[in-house]
């Protein structure tokens, strides 16, 4: 049965193919609930929301719907230490322990805060038992990471920091603002850019959150590479990614209120596409440096394979570069195809954010029903893909979408 009329919002006619692909989504690929936006030359050329909050499909999508974005909350994390950055607070090439003393110990001591940003500092997972509920207390959560010994010798080669990102450059810039994570990008980032996204929720957010439904593998289903590690090894760093994490709920209301920089923002496509329309040139809220923002997608690390992902993936500092793994089994759930210049990030299931600087367009999709890998799935590339076509874009063969 048909779901379009469920679909609400506006776009520009330049964009309809952006349209029909968020509506194809809901018909063919079996969409729940989701939210689309687009800036392109700092004006707002899409927002489209649609379909249901809940599994039961019992509840409508509603324009201000907000749920969990997983790692997109990395670049909301990544744009709070930039900003330190460019108000030269936080130096990348500094050792860490100049900021955070406790933590230069056990092998970590020359781990530097470009390190931290680009996920070569070892620390993929945490190495100790997390307590239960152990991710849902800042001061817990540091005390463990800055204890632990790192997977490899920082700097020595790249492995996602799935969760531990949100503390390890979260705590750089608590120790440098004297803001928590959360009250500073609310203060400096979310609030002045009017984006309805947040690093700990209020109480009065938690009525509008959709809870995340859970990906159901299909029989004799190709698995990514991480995910066949992550079951059949519980003592890897995959499994560690995944089970070592004070048994988390992200469904759960007190989830929604800690500050967990690394996966726990809420927020929709419109609060993230806010948020990161202050990269776009044609905007007027020059929070961030030319030279600063040239650098935040500049690549800084690149493997054929990631110590915690196990495929080929490249970062930029704090941010995912375009990633085309369509060549390995399963690696329809292990791409992120942007644009050559392009960074943002993905969240696990499937929500993305980034910005184009090349062709200005700032690009960002939520959902509720999670796909089975750590990066894309066929909804959100669709999305994409129609986005670049729209643009006059001609091919993303070479890896990342080109201009005819």
């Amino acid at each position: 049965m048909s779901e379009t009329h469920l679909i609400d919002g506006q776009f520009d006619p330049e964009f309809s193919e952006v349209a029909d692909a968020f509506a194809q989504n809901f018909e063919q690929r079996n969409e729940v609930g989701a939210s689309i936006c687009i800036y392109h030359r700092g004006q707002l050329v899409v927002d489209l929301w649609g379909g249901h909050a809940d599994e039961a499909r019992t509840l409508p999508w509603d324009k201000d719907t907000v749920s969990i974005v997983y790692s997109c909350t990395k670049a909301a994390t990544a744009l709070c230490a930039h900003l330190l950055i460019d108000q030269g607070k936080l130096n990348l090439n500094a050792p860490v322990g100049d900021y955070w003393p406790e933590y230069a110990c056990n092998g970590k001591e020359n781990t530097t805060v470009a390190m931290m940003l680009n996920h070569s500092a070892g620390m993929a997972s945490a190495t100790s038992p997390v307590p239960d509920g152990g991710f849902l207390d800042w001061e817990t959560a540091i005390s463990i990471l800055q204890a632990d010994p790192p997977w490899w010798e920082p700097g020595t080669r790249h492995g996602y920091h799935m969760l531990t990102f949100g503390w390890t450059v979260g705590e750089l810039v608590r120790r440098v603002s004297g803001k928590s994570l959360g009250q500073f990008f609310r203060d400096e980032l979310a609030g002045p850019m009017g984006a309805d996204f947040w690093i700990g929720a209020p109480d009065d957010v938690e009525a509008r959150v959709s809870r995340i439904i859970g990906y159901k593998p299909q029989p004799n289903e190709q698995l990514p590479p991480f995910t066949q590690v992550m079951l059949a090894d519980p003592a890897s760093l995959q499994a560690q990614c995944l089970r070592n994490n004070g048994r988390t709920d992200f469904n759960a209301p007190i989830t929604h209120k800690a500050e967990i920089g690394g996966a726990g923002g809420i927020a929709n496509a419109r609060g993230m596409a806010k948020l990161f329309s202050c990269l776009s040139a044609s905007t007027s809220d020059d929070l961030y440096s030319q030279a600063r923002i040239d650098a935040m997608g500049a690549v800084s690390s690149a493997s054929m394979q990631d110590a915690t992902l196990l495929i080929p993936t490249r970062f930029g500092q704090g941010f995912m570069c375009s990633m085309d793994n369509r060549h390995i089994p399963g690696g329809q759930d292990c791409s992120f195809i942007i644009g050559r210049n392009a960074f943002g990030h993905v969240g696990m299931g499937g929500s993305c954010v980034f910005f184009d600087p090349d062709a200005n367009l700032v690009f960002a999709y939520s959902m509720n029903r999670m796909g089975g890998g750590i990066l894309l799935n066929s909804r959100g590339q669709s999305l994409i893909d129609a986005a670049y076509v729209s643009l006059g874009y001609e091919s993303n063969a070479p890896g990342f979408w080109v201009p005819s």
